[in-house]
């Protein structure tokens, strides 16, 4: 029955965020022709000239799609027991897009968040948090300690999917008619987006349901 019900969750987990995915690149199709005035970038008018802002804006609204699915079917258990050598290209591709693509240009897009410096701090707290933890991650398996690596890749991606997280909960506050002002629904936005997910990551990796996740060798 435990099984059944974990193997269950898994699957539902999986398609949730393989779906989150597909929309994550309908919301990015918008910005491929570069013009100044669309969606988000209307917000962004006064700082949309500076160009370290502008060439981070669109790596990583073009790079995120990649890294979430990259990092979704690396938990894939039939990639992880039968299809290594994928799993060790995939696990590659994120690691590299996580500390030299996404989350740099993600940092430098914290600095510049809307919001104020609430705003902001959460941001860029977020980014520097990912670029260590997928690190450390990293570091983990190339000292061939499998199941440490398995939690601090669960704790990156996690932080990978705040990008998913912060969109639905922006869509309940909606829902909902939350009665805050714009700049204090971000605020509040910019931080349950990312440390919900953390808890129930830390929760699953010191439960029962972790145990031996994987066995690579």
């Amino acid at each position: 029955m435990r099984s059944t019900l974990k193997k269950t969750f898994n699957l539902g987990a999986f398609l949730l965020i393989l779906y989150a995915s597909y929309l994550l690149i309908l919301l990015s199709l918008p910005y491929i022709y570069f013009e100044k005035h669309v969606d988000f970038l209307e917000t962004k008018q006064l700082i949309y000239h500076i160009k370290v802002w502008r060439a981070s804006f669109y790596i990583h609204v073009f790079f995120s799609p990649i890294v979430i699915l990259s990092g979704l079917f690396q938990f894939n258990k039939r990639i992880l027991r039968n299809r290594k050598k994928i799993h060790r290209w995939l696990g590659k591709a994120y690691v590299f897009t996580v500390l030299f693509v996404s989350g740099p240009s993600g940092f430098i897009m914290g600095l510049y968040a809307n919001g104020g410096r609430i705003t902001q701090t959460s941001f860029t707290i977020l980014s520097a948090l990912w670029i260590l933890f997928t690190f450390i991650g990293y570091k983990k398996i190339r000292k061939g300690k499998v199941d440490s690596h398995v939690k601090w890749m669960l704790r990156s991606y996690a932080l990978t999917l705040s990008a998913v997280t912060l969109r639905f909960y922006a869509y309940l506050f909606d829902v909902f008619n939350i009665d805050l002002s714009p700049r204090e629904t971000y605020a509040v936005l910019a931080y349950i987006s990312w440390i919900p997910n953390l808890i129930v990551v830390e929760m699953y990796v010191r439960s029962k349901w972790f145990k031996g996740y994987v066995e690579v060798k």
